[in-house]
């Protein structure tokens, strides 16, 4: 598998997302989270836009999301998580095991997942996912049900007035599998992406 050209291909996508400002509805929000759906183009579900400040530049917010020794640390809606693999500096395979959540509607979740990390002019700095991978090193098991992502990321910029600060927006597209009704899927996750902003936001206060 090239991974290589699908991380390109990804970046592509998520960085169009960025640029796509039609269609969006209000899914959730609070004082300074947004959550926006719309229909996806990938899949038969949606996809979701969570939109917050962090108080941290780009650079040093990216890697904490990705990073073993961080992400391990800032986020509550794992109970594991490891790199499999490097491919290059700014490519990596990774394995993450979810809690439960939805109040125990939706049990724990497995997920593969190719990592690109790019950088743009401005400061942008971006990750890119396709957990769609079939990955002969961690094959599929009956211990945990095995979720899939269609292009998934994070966009984190400076904030232009005040560059000490980035704005960060999440996409994601999740296809959980099991035998979940699509309701139930599409009801936890708003909450689910204003939990994630909200830990990046605490673990980077605290760590």
């Amino acid at each position: 598998m090239d991974y290589k050209k699908i991380a390109d291909e990804i970046s592509q996508k998520i960085l169009s997302y960025s640029e796509d400002t039609s269609g969006w509805k209000v899914a959730k929000s609070t004082n300074d989270i947004v959550v926006s759906w719309k229909p996806s183009t990938e899949y038969s579900g949606n996809i979701y836009r969570g939109e917050g400040i962090i108080k941290e530049v780009p650079e040093k917010v990216i890697p904490f999301l990705y990073i073993d020794e961080h992400r391990k640390k800032w986020d509550k809606s794992l109970k594991f998580y490891s790199t499999l693999e490097h491919i290059d500096q700014d490519t990596l395979i990774c394995r993450t095991i979810t809690h439960s959540y939805g109040m125990g509607l939706i049990s724990s979740r497995e997920f593969v997942d190719l990592v690109h990390i790019r950088r743009y002019d401005g400061g942008v700095v971006t990750t890119n996912a396709l957990i769609y991978i079939d990955y002969e090193k961690c094959p599929e098991n009956s211990s945990n049900v095995r979720g899939f992502n269609y292009p998934t990321g994070y966009i984190c910029s400076p904030l232009p007035e005040n560059p000490a600060h980035s704005k960060l927006v999440v996409y994601i597209q999740t296809e959980l599998g099991g035998l979940l009704p699509r309701s139930v899927v599409e009801s936890a996750l708003p909450s689910n992406v204003i939990g994630l902003i909200t830990s990046v936001r605490e673990g980077i206060k605290h760590f």
